[in-house]
This record gives C-alpha cells, sequence and structure tokens, in this order.
C-alpha cells in the first residue's frame, strides 16, 4: 500500500507475517535526478513482492536510487543487497553497519541470554526473525554521522545520531519542512525495544539522552518506521519517558525480597502483548521481553538501586 505523505514523498508499506510489529513504513523521495529509499524490509518473499510492486507503482528506476539504513535490524536491511544497483549508495550509521556486515554477534548474545537465566538453545537464534530474514550478504555501506546531510529533489535531509534502541541508531530530520524520519526511535501507540545483550552499554541512559535530544528539534511531522504516522513529538517523547520511568517501578515492584534473574523478572512483568500468559509468548517475544528486562536493570544498577551477583552462574538480582 503506498501513501502520499508530501511532495515527492511517499509511504510504503510493508508487511511483516506473523510478527507483532505488523508491518515496515518504507519511505520513498522521488526527484528527477535521484530517489532516496528508506529502510526496506525484511529478506523474504513477502516484503519482496510488495516492494517490487509500490516501486512499480511509483515508477521508481533503481538505478538512480540511494538507500538510507536508520539502524541494523533485518526489518530495515533485509532487502538492501537485493535493492541496491552498482551505482546506489547505502547510507548507514558506522557501528551499525559494521554489526551488519559482522552478520551480528549472536552467539555472543545466546551465551549472555543463558547467564541472564534465559532457556535458549540454537533453536532460539534460528527462530530470531532479525537471524532468519537478515540480508544474507556483505553491504557497500556509505557512511554517515551525525550532522551529515543527504539532498535528494527539494529535501535537504540531516543526519541525527539516536542511540538507544541500537547503539547506531539514525533518524533523518528535514529543518525547514519540519519533517523527523525517525525509524525505531520513536513510534507512535507502540514502544520502540530498549534490549541489552552485553555487558559494556547503557542503552536505556542512552535512549532517554536520544529523547531529549529530539525533542529540540523543530517538527510538525514524524514519519516512524512501524504504525501511523503522527505530529506532536514533544507528547509522544513524555509519553515514552513515562513509559519507561513505569517499567523501572514495575521491574523494581517485581524483585522486591526477592533475588531473581532477568528471565524471571521477565515471566512476572505485564506486557502489552496479546496473550494471557507468559507461557504463551513465543520464543522471540520471550526473547525480547528479557533483553528490555536486562536493558532496565543495567540502568538501574548504574544508579545504585539494584546489585547483581552471580547465583547458580546466572546473574541475579536483588534490590539495595
Amino acid at each position: 500500500m503506498i501513501e502520499v505523505i508530501n511532495s515527492q514523498l511517499y509511504k510504503i508499506e510493508i508487511p511483516l507475517p506473523n510478527n507483532p510489529l505488523k508491518s515496515l513504513n518504507s519511505y520513498v523521495i522521488k526527484s528527477k535526478d535521484r530517489n532516496l529509499l528508506i529502510d526496506t524490509g525484511m529478506n523474504r518473499e513477502e516484503c519482496i513482492t510488495a516492494m517490487e510492486q509500490a516501486l512499480e507503482q511509483l515508477e521508481i528506476d533503481l538505478n538512480i536510487t540511494d538507500i538510507f539504513i536508520t539502524h541494523l535490524h533485518s526489518d530495515h536491511t533485509g532487502l538492501v543487497p537485493y535493492l541496491a544497483k552498482e551505482n546506489s549508495r547505502v547510507y548507514c550509521s558506522r557501528v551499525d553497519a559494521a554489526y551488519i556486515n559482522s552478520s551480528g554477534n549472536w552467539q555472543g548474545m545466546l551465551g549472555y541470554a543463558l547467564k541472564n537465566g534465559f532457556p535458549a538453545d540454537e533453536d532460539t537464534i534460528l527462530k530470531h526473525p532479525g537471524y532468519k530474514y537478515a540480508p544474507g550478504s556483505k553491504i557497500d555501506f556509505t557512511i554517515v554521522k551525525e550532522k551529515d546531510e543527504i539532498i535528494i529533489g527539494d529535501y535537504k535531509f540531516t543526519c541525527i545520531s539516536t542511540p538507544g534502541h541500537t547503539r547506531g541508531h539514525m533518524c533523518l530530520y528535514e529543518p525547514y519542512k519540519k519533517i523527523l524520519v525517525s525509524g525505531d526511535h520513536i513510534l507512535y501507540k507502540i514502544t520502540p525495544n530498549i534490549s541489552l545483550w552485553t555487558d559494556e552499554d547503557d542503552p536505556l541512559k542512552d535512549y532517554l539522552a536520544s529523547l531529549e535530544k529530539t525533542r529540540k528539534l523543530n517538527v510538525d511531522l514524524v514519519l516512524p518506521a512501524h504504525r501511523m504516522i503522527f505530529n506532536d513529538l514533544n507528547k509522544r517523547v513524555e509519553e515514552l519517558k513515562d513509559h519507561h520511568n513505569k517499567r523501572l517501578r514495575d521491574i523494581m515492584a517485581v524483585i522486591k525480597d526477592n533475588t531473581l534473574n532477568a528471565f524471571q523478572v521477565a515471566s512476572k512483568i505485564n506486557w502489552d502483548l496479546s496473550y494471557s500468559d507468559w507461557n504463551e509468548f513465543p520464543t522471540p517475544q520471550k526473547w525480547f521481553a528479557t533483553g528490555e528486562v536486562i536493558s532496565h536493570l543495567k540502568y538501574l544498577e548504574n544508579r545504585g538501586m539494584v546489585k547483581r551477583s552471580l547465583v547458580n552462574d546466572k546473574l541475579a538480582y536483588i534490590l539495595i
């Protein structure tokens, strides 16, 4: 499905079957000299078919089309090798580009999941949509950084670094048209997943700082990568901050007087998903939930509110 957003600017809805996200919003800026495609969908037939039909309807010549990837996840990168032509520039942040071309650190993530109580095995990775529908080959990226500009037709985008959802997540800001292409940094009605699978980072801290950063932009229209387009950026930023503050409180309430690992905590949180019981969650959803709990526990630990220790070779947390 194609929606006209503005002059030269279109939204293509790419289906994500059997995924709670439902679909990806891919955006196209079309001009007579060059086009820009923002995010692509997964490397699977349903996405390829939808993208091909939309590009044909819009009469997009891929030979004069560049691609901008907001971040590393496969629902945004999966079709890049299929769509990029010899003279296409594929823009991405340095850190996420490196991760994509390294094929990720799936074994490292699996090991960290086990350490946090996840009852994981090799099938856990094989079932993960990020693994199943990844690009499948290395990509020749053009690296972009904070304040770099991408000019397509009447649009002059500025790259805005917004780490949190991933370390290298990047938005596009058009200051003259007051448009923010927000990727998975800011979504409406649903909340971006902020996960952690390493001891090295504090992604929730990064994410909250990125929310404050984008709130300072003069924006009339937000173009997210999933669900609906919206207008009130500041209101949504406040809602997202409130959501994570509530999640932090919920986690502390679950731990209470207990010593629990992240998987145990995740199993006791009320998630906004259409399953009546934690046991009904598909493995990928348990993975995302556990990763989100780990990121929040890390945030609490770094602020001296919880303490962790090894209990039966698992990382476990208690309140301080």
